[in-house]
């Protein structure tokens, strides 16, 4: 919200009328979301977790096939 606000004093003329929308319809939008206890976050976290483990690069390691951020094979010529 303060960032939507921010946008709106710093542009001017037709362009903050489409910021000031922005911020109407976002106000709208807010109450109409769903919340969420805390508790019910943590058990679909721990139902989450280990049946998507085997996906997890950070769990399973990359292959270097598909690691796109592997060192490059350099050739060099004498």
């Amino acid at each position: 919200m303060g960032i939507v606000i921010k946008e709106y004093y710093t542009y001017s003329g037709s362009s903050s009328i489409t910021t000031m929308k922005k911020v109407v319809e976002q106000l709208w939008l807010e109450p109409r979301l769903n919340d969420v206890k805390v508790s019910q976050a943590v058990a679909d976290g721990k139902q989450f977790c280990p049946q998507n483990a085997s996906h997890d690069p950070l769990g399973t390691g990359v292959f270097s096939k598909v690691n796109l951020f592997r060192p490059q094979k350099v050739c060099t010529f004498l």
